[in-house]
């Protein structure tokens, strides 16, 4: 199981969770067995670059949920594994996950993701608004 940086991880995580900073997402990747902050940004579009297929990486996110008549923030964890992962390393990630979640608590939905075409801002976004059950909006 890796280790954490959790100081600086949860620094990041509060970063994010802020409603006073710019910050919508932190990347945690892997430094050898350990897990640290690796990138922070306001655009979701920066995230996909720094996503290969020979990573592991989790990433909070933040994202505007609801409809036009209550707009909620809520809070999500990427688990991003890409498809040349070796096997014994893909293996590990799930118990890698339960280290993140140590720190990173509040979240409304995960997501696993391995293909780039999976990292959809407005999917992600619509699956967060379905989990978070009742919305009032006038269907205008």
């Amino acid at each position: 199981m890796a280790k954490i940086e959790k100081d600086d991880v949860r620094d990041a995580y509060m970063d994010v969770r802020s409603d006073s900073t710019d910050t919508n997402w932190a990347l945690f990747g892997y430094e050898g067995d350990v897990i640290k902050v690796t990138t922070k940004g306001v655009d979701f579009e920066e995230i996909s670059p720094l996503l290969t297929d020979e990573d592991r990486a989790f990433v909070f996110l933040r994202v505007i949920s609801g409809d036009e008549l209550s707009k909620r923030t809520k809070f999500v964890l990427i688990t991003w594994c890409g498809n040349s992962v070796s096997p014994l390393k893909r293996a590990r990630i799930s118990a890698d996950k339960t280290v993140v979640k140590s720190v990173v608590e509040s979240i409304a939905c995960e997501f696993m993701f391995s293909e780039k075409s999976e990292l959809n801002l407005s999917h992600i976004t619509e699956d967060v608004k379905k989990a978070g059950g009742a919305n009032y909006g006038t269907g205008s």
